[in-house]
């Protein structure tokens, strides 16, 4: 289960369009002016009509997946299937998310992705679902747009970490499940993360179990008035009730993040 998911359609198209626009993604930790990234050119595409099970490591060359079928819906409701689900310890690479994406991507345990793009995320982009306080999913490179709600949904156990990514048109980028039947602590570490308004919150955690949200080297564009929440705390439950917010800011237990660790342009 995810937490408060509303039903809305979406197109089929999205942000294909746009393909190839840069998104100024900073690849230097630390600098406040590197090289921006391109969106890649996909080199050919595939549909997928159920979902793709990856072990090992795949590097697929930046070809586009899109779902067919089943997975051709476009919707946000829940418990659609995703393009790939990934075994634990297994390895993404050089990997285009089209549209539509139903539910991205599923980490079974832990995993690494590493320069995987979605361009129009559908459900969520990707799930991270480790049982394991020990699993360590891991993000580099890469970015996603269109995401009406949450961009990378942590349902369960470990740490998470998200580097040198571009992220833009967003409700949440991390959410840790705030509504799961079975909860966690988590662990959630962002450093160098573009955000292109617009945007509600980057991540979300859940104080009564123990989560933290370490925030470092985050630009933030566009966002003149400041309405991006660095990091938000709830009151997480195991009932599938909507969970209440507790506060918001740097607190140095949950929220770890300085003023200095986050730039406007």
């Amino acid at each position: 289960m995810t937490s408060a998911k509303r039903p809305r359609a979406r197109a089929l198209t999205g942000a294909l369009a746009t393909l190839g626009l840069s998104v100024g993604m900073l690849m230097t930790t630390g600098a406040s002016s590197a090289s921006a990234a391109t969106w890649p050119t996909a080199n050919g595409s595939q549909g997928v009509s159920s979902t793709i099970s990856v072990s090992g490591t795949k590097d697929y060359g930046m070809k586009r997946l899109y779902g067919t079928g089943d997975l051709g819906s476009g919707g946000q409701d829940e418990d659609q299937g995703p393009i790939l689900q990934l075994a634990d310890g297994a390895v993404l690479k050089n990997v285009i998310l089209g549209a539509p994406a139903a539910d991205g991507i599923h980490c079974q345990g832990s995993c690494t992705l590493q320069n995987v793009w979605w361009e129009d995320v559908g459900e969520d982009a990707a799930t991270f679902k480790g049982k394991s306080s020990g699993s360590v999913y891991t993000v580099s490179g890469g970015g996603a747009k269109e995401a009406s709600d949450k961009v990378f949904q942590f349902n369960g156990a470990g740490t998470l970490n998200v580097s040198n990514f571009a992220v833009k048109n967003f409700g949440t980028f991390v959410r840790s499940c705030g509504n799961c039947s079975t909860q966690y602590k988590r662990t959630i570490n962002l450093n160098t993360i573009e955000v292109t308004w617009k945007g509600s919150r980057l991540a979300g955690i859940n104080t009564n179990y123990g989560d933290s949200a370490t925030l470092r080297n985050i630009t933030i564009i566009g966002d003149s008035s400041k309405k991006i929440v660095p990091c938000q705390k709830y009151i997480g439950n195991d009932d599938g009730d909507e969970p209440s917010s507790n506060g918001s800011g740097p607190d140095g237990t949950y929220c770890k993040y300085a003023s200095s660790d986050i730039t406007y342009r």
